[in-house]
């Protein structure tokens, strides 16, 4: 199958250039275009709903650091334009899957830690997609060797 759209979901965090980098490939070989999705959680999601202080300044930190990593990311792919990437506020899953849909992806990728144990067990956004996913997931190794 040839992928037309692929939506890179990442936690921008430094090793997102692990999910970038076979995502690029396939970009190249491939000629498909290439978006990206953040998702910030809610920090209510967080620490539960009965928590005792404002939450909105630091939801806005968030945010801003999120948009400021992303600044920082672009440069180093040049094949993500920066009107392709998103940042979402929710749950992963749902957030991911409902934009896949909305631009037409054809495929998701994702970095997967490959965690073992009660990680396992609680699951993590990697085997959090393929629950009910719009199109294929594929999950890039993010363990080092």
């Amino acid at each position: 199958m040839a992928y037309k759209h692929i939506l890179i979901a990442t936690d921008l965090s430094p090793e997102c250039h692990l999910v970038l980098e076979p995502a690029t490939k396939l970009h190249q070989s491939l000629g498909c275009k290439l978006s990206l999705v953040h998702v910030i959680e809610p920090l209510s999601m967080s620490f539960g709903a009965d928590v005792p202080i404002d939450l909105g300044v630091l939801q806005e930190q968030q945010t801003r650091q999120a948009d400021e990593r992303l600044a920082e990311v672009l440069p180093d792919w040049p094949a993500l334009q920066r009107e392709d990437c998103h940042l979402r506020y929710g749950q992963p899953r749902a957030e991911i899957h409902q934009l896949a849909e909305e631009i037409g992806c054809d495929l998701i990728l994702v970095g997967s830690h490959g965690r073992h144990g009660l990680a396992l067990l609680l699951g993590s956004t990697a085997s959090d997609l393929l629950s009910a996913a719009p199109c294929d997931v594929l999950a890039v190794n993010l363990k080092k060797d």
